[in-house]
């Protein structure tokens, strides 16, 4: 356990080591803060499988649409290379069944999250594209799990570098010379996103800039929003 306040204020500045994200893949295993204990505790938890996963996103142990996406396209890749781990030799057709399943199962855990079918949408494709350039007998199955984990690293940090340029950008629309009081509304922090935030994120951007007078906060957390 870590203190929350600690936490926040030592991760404000900049971007969040990767040990450290709400989301993050170590060793094998996808690591998320369980946000049903913050702000009162800081604790990671470890997810070792792809219903382990369901479970956390349907809990909202993670919550925030690109979180859970980042969540859901790591919980993808982990999947593959468990597959591959218990039969080397899997055929094409059999390994993306496996990952159709996943794929359904993992959009069941929460439907109207609108980044997680993104998400697992995309590694479905990457799925579909490797086996579809590749003959049967060409197929090596390690190659797919690796490349999927590779896919869901790459969504993650694209989640990090779009913030980025959100936080940038609409700090930017905010007056210079003066401070602004701005209202803010739903989950958009750091923790619903890989990493710095969206809409919370331009606040923190223009923070830092000192364009910020007072912050309005509005909507409930995380249940029940508006």
């Amino acid at each position: 356990l870590i203190d929350f306040t600690e936490f926040i204020l030592t991760t404000m500045a900049g971007i969040t080591p990767k040990e450290q994200r709400s989301v993050a893949m170590q060793d094998g295993v996808v690591r998320l803060i369980d946000q049903r204990l913050v702000p009162h505790e800081l604790k990671f938890v470890t997810v070792c499988t792809m219903l382990d996963m369901c479970e956390a996103i349907t809990n909202m142990t993670v919550r925030g649409a690109p979180a859970i996406g980042a969540a859901a396209a790591y919980a993808f890749g982990m999947h593959s290379q468990q597959l591959v781990s218990k039969s080397q030799d899997i055929d094409s057709n059999a390994f993306l069944a496996e990952m159709k399943e996943a794929h359904a199962k993992l959009l069941a855990s929460r439907p109207t999250a609108v980044n997680l079918q993104w998400a697992i949408d995309r590694m479905l494709r990457v799925t579909q594209a490797f086996i579809s350039d590749n003959a049967p007998g060409e197929f090596v199955p390690k190659a797919l799990a690796d490349k999927l984990s590779e896919e869901a690293d790459a969504i993650a940090e694209e989640d990090v570098s779009v913030n980025a340029a959100i936080a940038n950008n609409g700090a930017a629309l905010l007056p210079e010379g003066k401070k602004s009081q701005v209202i803010h509304h739903c989950n958009t922090g750091a923790l619903a996103t890989v990493d710095w935030g969206t809409a919370l994120g331009v606040i923190r951007k223009a923070h830092m800039q000192g364009k910020i007078a007072n912050v309005w906060v509005d909507g409930t957390r995380p249940r029940l929003q508006g």
